[in-house]
């Protein structure tokens, strides 16, 4: 469990990221994908049953012991609140109801929110959507790790520890690496999210809120459908940044493993990626993909070649190399 990483820095290039060009040259060739932009109409209805499964669930989580509501948060309501986050993910590109509806999308990510426990959904967007415009940017992409998680990571043990901790890095990095004054909006997402929560809190107790928000604790660190979080950019292939993942578990995270795809074109929402995969699979089989999440998890943290340092980076635009 000590073996070290064999990489000691991250993979420097010098290019633009790969998905603006692939989508002019796709786009060229099926011009048809263009149909497939804007919103899915039965998103707003599988969230709300989500949102409201957790919500029936919270009259038997009162009453159950701490041992049994960790044990149900990690396999079901976890699992949940994962699949709300990635609700949220889709909703910070407006698919919930579209570019035209910028406000009933944020106000949708403030509903999906609550289950979560902790307001994330404004803040999401916020970094985002610079990770899909600045890929790879060392500071404008905070979805990268730092160079110090990376020395301090590197080994199997540490990796693991990683990958445990990987909540706590996505909540905290970009606070470090990048601040941003906080919106209005961020504001109201945490107002709404603490009248929420005291609420719970009042009339069904705090194992509620325990299970709600240890739930989306785990089921972001050592957990299967964590897997996306190292499957999507870290470089299990030399010279390839992004990865789509093919698996059973897209079906309750909204595709996000058609991850090239969606990086390709973030205005089609995760029920139609399969379709531009469909449409242009030259462009997608040839590439680099997985199969098991459970798998890319397996391998980061026991393969000396794949670690922290594993990612593509970029000079940040105007900082000297």
């Amino acid at each position: 469990m000590g073996q070290r990483v064999s990489q000691t820095d991250f993979e420097w290039v010098y290019t633009e990221e790969p998905h603006a060009s692939r989508r002019k040259i796709i786009l060229e060739k099926y011009p048809q994908i263009k149909k497939l932009f804007g919103y899915d109409p039965n998103f707003k209805w599988v969230v709300t049953a989500m949102v409201l499964v957790q919500f029936a669930s919270m009259f038997i989580i009162k009453d159950l012991s701490y041992p049994m509501i960790f044990l149900v948060a990690y396999c079901f309501g976890g699992v949940i609140n994962h699949s709300l986050m990635l609700a949220i993910h889709e909703i910070s590109h407006n698919l919930a109801f579209g570019h035209a509806r910028p406000l009933a999308n944020k106000i949708f990510g403030f509903f999906a929110n609550l289950p979560i426990g902790i307001p994330v959904s404004i803040s999401f967007k916020k970094y985002h959507l610079e990770h899909h415009r600045y890929q790879g940017d060392e500071k404008l992409d905070t979805d990268l790790p730092t160079l110090i998680e990376a020395k301090l990571f590197c080994t199997t043990f540490g990796k693991l520890c990683w990958v445990l901790l990987q909540p706590f890095f996505y909540a905290f990095r970009p606070l470090v690496t990048y601040p941003k004054a906080p919106t209005t909006l961020e504001y109201i997402n945490l107002v709404i999210q603490l009248i929420f929560d005291a609420i719970v809190w009042y009339f069904l107790g705090g194992k509620v809120l325990v299970y709600f928000i240890f739930g989306s604790v785990m089921a972001m660190g050592l957990h299967p459908v964590a897997g996306h979080f190292i499957s999507e950019h870290y470089m299990y292939k030399k010279g390839f940044e992004t990865y789509s993942y093919y698996g059973p578990l897209n079906f309750i995270t909204f595709n996000v493993g058609y991850h090239n795809e969606h990086h390709d074109f973030p205005s089609v929402p995760g029920s139609r990626l399969p379709e531009v995969k469909r449409i242009a699979p030259e462009f997608y089989d040839d590439l680099p993909q997985h199969n098991s999440w459970v798998s890319v998890l397996y391998d980061f943290v026991m393969d000396p070649e794949i670690g922290p340092y594993a990612r593509i980076k970029r000079k940040h635009r105007g900082l000297a190399s």
